[in-house]
């Protein structure tokens, strides 16, 4: 029963806290609000079932003058027992538990009416308003619920209300009467009911009472059973019980007995799968929990690094973020993405305003560090950057080029209060990393900006302004408003990776690449708007790239010129760009591209050999590919594709396959610790090495050792 009600409650004020509820105590509803209608008796239909032994449900609105029930719409003002509902309204809580008589609420099922008294849960809305507006309320004839306790039994039980009146009996005609004036007990003892819980002798000594208090709408349960049952049932009670008890023993011996020698099968398959995936060593261990002890140990050990390793990895991820949207290289949607993605949004929308600073170190002669000493005075400057700026007013700090960015940023709405904090700001930096690494520093800031998106132009003014060191000397602060008048610099859009991607495919010798990357990146140059001589100079600029190119290849630019202008005569004489591409195409990346396609084969072949020879001396510490490609002075993409073209396979997935190969030849003819070999092979945790081995050689390294070993025995 106590749960039925409590069903009942949470349905009932889920259903009034619903924004159609909510919304349509404030609407008119009639025959032309059909589908609010429909959908509304939906949401009552929720308590309405044989379960919940829902007479009827209500809901009205006071203000709109409407209430809907079993028999459907009508007027509030038109109801017969509206009283009753404004009654309930006018209580001082939100929720109320009441009886009252069948007739005076009901209007619809006569099976109803068999029950002199319903119980009615009523709920004011809106729930969380000091005024209220309407009312829900569901009826649940006592009959209905009586019968939940309406069973064989030698007790009398009831349910009282507050005030001790009976509101639940199998008996209808009982209810509504005090418990006191039907004689079960006098108004003396109507004080033993006052607490939470108990049990006594009534005193006319023929009946024990006892009751519970619902701590949920105060309701009291009580039972009254007649002393002679009681008695006569206590011998058979005692005799049930020592049966009762000598049954769970028994039965407990059975169990223990036959669970001891089942509980360890599941520990033993488990067992068996850890020692198949665990190093050898563990395999001496007799004591089998220990070993799962401590394979669940390397486990979240492994958890742990792995964690680590996605903070790191995540560190990085912003870094090059942020060094992509300081460069200009980054779409508004993406760049939107991303801070939400690094949860970086709503930092920045508190910010009023934002500055970019750009901090470079002097000069190293004449002081105690040496050249080789650079990256770490470069972290040593990030970690006194950051300590010093709180994270809610800074991104996190970057490094381009051996230069520190770091965007920062303010609620403050003054923009002259803003400029004097960031000139604060830069003076003690500048401070500290003298007093604590003995070093100058200059340091460049931007004008302030507002939107996100003009971070790469306040990058550009950073830079701009640390160029002024040459006139002003060392350890200098040089704030962009001081110079240009105070106003912005005009950045000139100069698509730089796509011209990265045009001279690599140059070099690759793709023509059809070549023609590609080459029409993007005059899409790129033209679409911006600009005065003509500065699409001249972005063209200037791209056909300096290639005579760089051609010098480095040996390539004479007056043998591809002919006797006709130079080069640079030729282009500044064409202003259709659709002319422009065929002459860079013809003149230019045909000749270029013959040239490097015959080189290609025989430095293709070098390069990759190269590349095998690191490997093959360098397998046992971690190398890259852009290691590699540092080392042997190329293009980490221009090696990448000439690696995988020459192998067939890219430079990670041929390194890991040498070092599998490296590995078998180690089982075999060495003795050598499973964990010693996959440290010469650089894995840090030998759990990753046994799985790596066992996915590509379908079983782990000691069993892979056992066969060979059988085989030559």
């Amino acid at each position: 029963m106590e749960q039925l009600l409590r069903s009942l409650d949470y349905t009932l004020s889920y259903i009034v806290n619903t924004k159609l509820v909510q919304e349509s105590i404030y609407q008119e509803l009639n025959y032309r609000e059909f589908i609010r209608f429909h959908n509304l008796t939906q949401e009552l239909a929720l308590l309405k079932s044989p379960i919940t032994e829902v007479d009827d449900v209500i809901l009205a609105s006071y203000v709109s003058d409407w209430l809907i029930n079993n028999q459907g719409l009508s007027k509030f003002e038109s109801f017969k027992y509206k009283d009753q509902l404004v009654d309930l309204m006018n209580k001082k809580t939100v929720t109320t538990w009441m009886i009252v008589p069948t007739d005076s609420i009901s209007s619809t099922y006569q099976s109803s009416f068999s029950c002199r008294y319903s119980i009615v849960l009523a709920k004011k809305t809106p729930y969380l308003s000091a005024e209220k507006r309407g009312i829900a309320a569901v009826t649940i004839p006592t009959c209905n619920m009586a019968d939940l306790i309406n069973e064989p039994s030698a007790s009398d039980i009831m349910v009282l209300d507050q005030t001790n009146q009976v509101i639940i009996h199998p008996q209808q005609e009982l209810i509504g009467a005090r418990i006191d004036e039907l004689g079960y007990l006098d108004s003396a003892e109507l004080a033993n009911l006052e607490g939470d819980s108990g049990q006594f002798v009534a005193k006319n000594g023929q009946h024990t009472v006892t009751y519970l208090k619902a701590p949920f709408n105060q309701w009291t349960y009580v039972s009254f059973t007649e002393m002679s049952e009681l008695t006569q049932e206590s011998r058979e009670i005692g005799w049930f019980t020592v049966y009762v008890c000598m049954f769970i023993v028994v039965g407990s011996i059975v169990m223990v007995w036959l669970g001891s020698r089942n509980v360890y099968s599941p520990i033993r398959r488990l067992f068996q799968d850890v020692v198949q995936r665990s190093p050898e060593g563990h395999k001496a261990k007799r004591n089998e929990i220990q070993v799962i002890n401590d394979h669940f140990r390397d486990m979240f050990a492994s958890i742990s690094t792995l964690t680590t390793e996605l903070g790191r990895h995540r560190e990085q991820a912003v870094s090059l973020f942020l060094h992509k949207l300081y460069l200009g290289t980054n779409k508004k949607s993406e760049t939107e993405d991303e801070l939400r993605r690094f949860g970086l949004e709503d930092r920045l929308s508190a910010w009023n305003h934002c500055s970019v600073l750009t901090l470079q170190i002097d000069l190293l002669e004449n002081t105690r560090y040496e050249q080789t000493d650079l990256d770490l005075l470069l972290f040593a400057i990030t970690n006194i950057i950051e300590e010093m700026v709180p994270p809610e007013e800074r991104l996190p700090t970057i490094i381009i080029e051996q230069t520190h960015v770091l965007l920062i940023g303010s609620q403050e709405t003054n923009l002259s209060t803003f400029n004097d904090h960031v000139y604060k700001l830069t003076e003690q930096v500048q401070r500290n990393i003298r007093s604590y690494l003995d070093l100058d520093v200059s340091i460049g800031i931007s004008l302030p900006f507002q939107q996100l998106l003009h971070a790469s132009r306040a990058y550009r003014e950073g830079m701009e302004a640390l160029k002024h060191r040459m006139k002003l000397g060392k350890g200098v602060i040089i704030p962009y408003f001081s110079m240009n008048s105070g106003h912005h610099r005009k950045v000139v859009f100069y698509p730089k990776q796509i011209e990265s991607e045009l001279m690599d495919s140059v070099r690759l010798a793709d023509e059809n690449r070549a023609h590609e990357a080459l029409r993007q990146w005059l899409t790129e140059v033209f679409e911006k708007e600009r005065e003509p001589h500065e699409y001249q100079v972005s063209l200037i600029c791209l056909l300096n790239e290639f005579m760089i190119l051609m010098q480095e290849a040996g390539i004479s630019p007056r043998s591809m010129a002919g006797e006709e202008q130079s080069l640079y005569e030729q282009l500044l004489h064409l202003y259709i760009s659709s002319e422009i591409e065929v002459w860079f195409r013809k003149r230019v990346i045909a000749p270029v591209i013959e040239v490097f396609r015959e080189r290609q084969e025989s430095t293709y072949h070098r390069l990759s050999e190269q590349i095998i020879h690191i490997i093959e001396n360098e397998y046992d510490r971690d190398i890259t590919l852009d290691e590699c490609a540092s080392r042997l002075h190329y293009n980490l993409f221009y090696v990448s594709t000439i690696f995988k073209k020459e192998t067939g396979v890219t430079f990670s997935e041929y390194l890991a396959m040498y070092r599998l190969n490296k590995a078998k030849k180690l089982l075999i003819e060495t003795d050598l610790p499973i964990k010693e070999i996959a440290e010469r092979l650089t894995y840090n945790n030998p759990q990753n090495f046994i799985r790596y081995f066992r996915k590509l050689e379908g079983i782990t390294p000691g069993q892979y050792r056992k066969n060979h070993n059988g085989r030559k025995e």
